[in-house]
């Protein structure tokens, strides 16, 4: 019994025809599939127009030698489905007429836009899902981090449906989209000048573009326009041809045309193209078709494609006579860019779509004969009036190609395939080979589903075969961030410089980011380094030079302490109130060696006592001085004749200003200690590169009172001093206090702005230097002078020069 399978298509894509029959051939050649069934098939052509894809429909239910719609006389033209592509439009027209009659459709190409479900309902696709493909091209964007990209897409439905769906998805994976160009196609059109204007125009704004990276969301025919204006010398233009890196959507298969047999395809080189996923099919290219020298003269269709493909004419025409088609001519002897041997993508889903038809045809049968049993007359009304049966079958058909692939439908009605990724290699000689550089695969989830591998492809001779780079801008580099740019995309942007503590370790970053409090910015802000920590050590120079000093200027207090004990009953040391200069003595002696709790890192015991044990031995050294200037004044009084003040001289009068001016420094220093002590911390800010092991005041207010207490005490011993500078005695000291006071006020005046400019362990040394300068200023003005006349000048330490200089 024979059967027929109609396939709408265009005339130039012969290898679909060709797939067709070779699929036909080997299904009614297998005994194991639809045996006493030969399958047969009808050829229409659509012309890319509504019209005649409207045409072709009726056909196919009317009979072959009559154009009666609905009328059919022959069982051998009975039709079970229909295979229509590549084009959306062709599958979508038909439509409208087949699935009134539930006639089964299934397509190859471009999945149309179907808004009416009952259609859909007898919609097969031998397309994979387009969701799919979307996810690919974009995953092979972010997999290069090309974010700056051109487009192009058909003026048709399935264009707006990308620009309108697809375009949101990419944008917010951030990639942006530098131009669409919208491409209108005509089967027809009388104005040819204005096509090759927007051809010439579109053909500008690609070259002119930043973007290296076209994406060229097209179906087949695009291909022969696409030929022409992207090759400059079609065109008067000064714009310079560039390499492109093209992304080709399965959809748009390559095509070609008679006229453009010897036209280059070097821009194509270098490509990257989907294509549906497909295995090798054995004994295609051995097929009669592609073998036999000379057509069929019935065949129309081959003595069609043989005249173009070579050049020639079977008939005898007015061509010149090596114009005339031999016979012999073989397609092997053809470039792969005018035809290609191999079995494309969109052919190989013809041939399962063959198959696919056959096996649910079969199951069909097999399963209304388990019911009862089909002679030739039941066979007959079983394909003219229960053919919609075969929807049922088809949703379910599964089945191993001669490939070994496993073909099924999902639950969408779709082939449960991928695409495979190609690349495209162009040589001097016009032949191309398409290597499968990836995969994009159905079982995994959209956002995984890209497999890759980058080092096998071959790019555009421009990138010198080095990734290229398609950005908008160069991309920010470590240690700087994205800034945008108004009024341009979120693509574009320029690069500054990270702020200080902030670093970059990745490119392109929107922000900088700070570095842990333990951390800080290498030069370039582009890597966190650990902080090392420091303190005022002993051993280095500073700290050595430091407690060098203190040792050595409290050895020398301790001298000074030994010659005045050694001197004690001169006069000179007589004089000037013992007691009050040896505890003066002692108080510098220890204020040296307090500057010790300075050094080395600090600890509770330290923080605790270095503050509190300088204000407070320094207060007692100026209380000394402030007794001794008191004494030095009251003693001149008591000398005038009836003064009452006879009876505050002596060594009480000594003692009690001591020890009530050291006792408020005591009490000022408890206080301190009892609501807010000093502690060890650690400053991480104050210094870049460092964290400062310190000791934290606890209270600034009582540590700048402890100081001012002391500055209250020199002010007072200042004055005091300079009153009683010009009192007439031999012994008279209140001249080198007041010298040592101004040495000290103009050392403690100075620390306090230097002190807070100074970060780290400068701070600390800054203050151990102030004490040993001020210390030092005391020990030096107060007791050198009088240390050359016991040492250096004995003949002046006596009583008599005490009576002389009276007298």
């Amino acid at each position: 019994m024979a059967m027929m399978l109609n396939v709408l298509m265009f005339l130039q894509t012969y290898q679909h025809i060709l797939s067709l029959i070779f699929a036909v051939t080997e299904i009614n050649k297998n005994p194991q599939i639809l045996p006493n069934i030969t399958l047969g098939f009808g050829i229409f052509n659509s012309y890319f127009m509504a019209t005649w894809t409207y045409l072709a429909s009726m056909e196919l239910l009317s009979s072959h030698d009559k154009f009666v719609p609905n009328y059919k006389c022959s069982i051998h033209q009975n039709s079970v489905c229909v295979i229509a592509g590549p084009n959306s439009h062709i599958s979508q027209v038909m439509a409208d007429i087949l699935s009134i009659y539930k006639i089964p459709q299934l397509t190859y190409g471009s999945a149309p836009v179907i808004n009416n479900m009952i259609q859909t309902t007898f919609y097969h696709q031998m397309f994979p899902n387009e969701e799919l493909q979307i996810m690919g091209i974009l995953q092979l964007l972010l997999y290069f981090k090309w974010s700056w990209i051109g487009l192009i897409c058909q003026e048709n439905e399935i264009g707006q449906r990308f620009l309108r769906e697809v375009l949101f998805i990419f944008s917010e994976k951030g990639i942006c989209f530098d131009y669409t160009e919208e491409i209108l196609l005509e089967a027809f059109s009388s104005d040819l000048g204005e096509k090759i204007d927007n051809c010439l125009q579109m053909y500008n704004v690609i070259m002119t573009s930043i973007s290296s990276v076209v994406i060229v969301y097209c179906e087949n025919q695009v291909m022969v326009l696409f030929r022409m204006f992207s090759v400059s010398e079609y065109f008067d233009t000064t714009v310079e041809r560039k390499d492109k890196v093209w992304i080709f959507s399965a959809q748009m298969e390559y095509t070609s045309v008679p006229f453009q047999r010897d036209s280059s395809i070097d821009f194509i080189h270098g490509a990257l193209s989907f294509s549906v996923s497909s295995k090798k099919i054995l004994g295609f290219k051995s097929c009669p078709q592609m073998t036999n020298g000379v057509p069929e003269k019935e065949d129309s269709l081959s003595g069609i494609f043989w005249e173009q493909i070579f050049g020639c004419s079977f008939s005898n025409s007015t061509l010149k006579p090596e114009k005339r088609c031999t016979g012999k001519e073989k397609l092997e002897t053809i470039s792969d860019s005018v035809f290609e041997l191999s079995m494309t993508g969109q052919s190989y889903s013809i041939y399962n779509a063959v198959y696919a038809v056959a096996h649910a045809l079969q199951a069909m049968i097999t399963s209304h004969s388990k019911h009862r049993a089909i002679d030739t007359r039941r066979k007959q009304k079983l394909f003219h009036h229960e053919v919609w049966q075969l929807h049922h079958y088809l949703r379910k058909v599964s089945f191993n190609n001669n490939a070994g692939e496993n073909i099924f439908f999902d639950q969408n009605g779709k082939v449960a395939t991928g695409f495979d990724i190609v690349n495209w290699v162009i040589f001097s000689n016009q032949s191309f080979l398409r290597m499968k550089v990836g995969k994009v695969n159905p079982s995994s989830q959209l956002e995984n589903s890209l497999s890759l591998s980058a080092d096998k492809i071959v790019w555009p001779n421009l990138f010198n075969q080095k990734q290229p780079l398609s950005l908008c801008n160069a991309h920010c580099s470590l240690g700087y961030s994205k800034a945008k740019i108004e009024g341009k995309p979120f693509c574009c942007y320029k690069c500054l410089h990270c702020p200080k503590g902030k670093i970059t370790n990745q490119t392109d970053l929107d922000d900088c980011i700070p570095c842990p409090k333990e951390s800080y910015p290498n030069k370039n802000q582009d890597l966190c380094i650990q902080k090392h920590t420091t303190f005022l050590s002993y051993k280095e120079p500073l700290g050595i030079t430091l407690t060098s000093a203190a040792f050595f200027f409290s050895f020398i207090s301790a001298v000074v302490l030994g010659i005045f004990f050694k001197n004690q009953d001169t006069p000179i040391v007589k004089a000037n109130n013992q007691n009050l200069t040896y505890t003066l003595l002692i108080a510098l002696f220890l204020s040296f060696l307090c500057t010790l709790l300075f050094f080395g890192q600090p600890d509770q015991v330290k923080c605790l006592l270095r503050q509190t044990s300088f204000g407070i031995i320094f207060s007692i050294a100026l209380s000394c001085i402030l007794g001794k200037t008191t004494i030095v004044v009251l003693a001149f009084m008591v000398t005038k004749p009836g003064s009452k003040m006879r009876k505050w001289v002596g060594k009480r009068l000594a003692s009690t200003i001591v020890l009530s001016c050291s006792l408020i420094q005591v009490t000022i220093c408890s206080v301190w200690l009892a609501i807010s002590p000093p502690f060890p911390d650690s400053d991480m800010h104050s210094m870049v590169e460092e964290i400062i092991l310190e000791c934290n005041e606890g209270s600034a207010i009582m540590f700048y009172t402890v100081l001012g207490y002391m500055g209250f005490l020199a002010a007072i011993s200042f004055t005091v001093a300079f009153l009683a500078r010009k009192l007439p005695d031999s012994f008279n000291e209140a001249k080198f206090i007041t010298f040592s006071m101004l040495v000290f006020c103009s050392v403690w005046i100075s620390f306090v702005p230097t002190y807070l400019s100074s970060k780290g362990k400068y701070m600390v040394a800054v203050e151990v230097f102030s004490i040993l300068t001020s210390a030092v200023g005391l020990l030096g003005c107060i007791f050198f002078p009088k240390c050359y006349v016991i040492v250096l000048r004995p003949d002046l330490n006596r009583k008599e020069q005490l009576i002389k200089k009276q007298m």
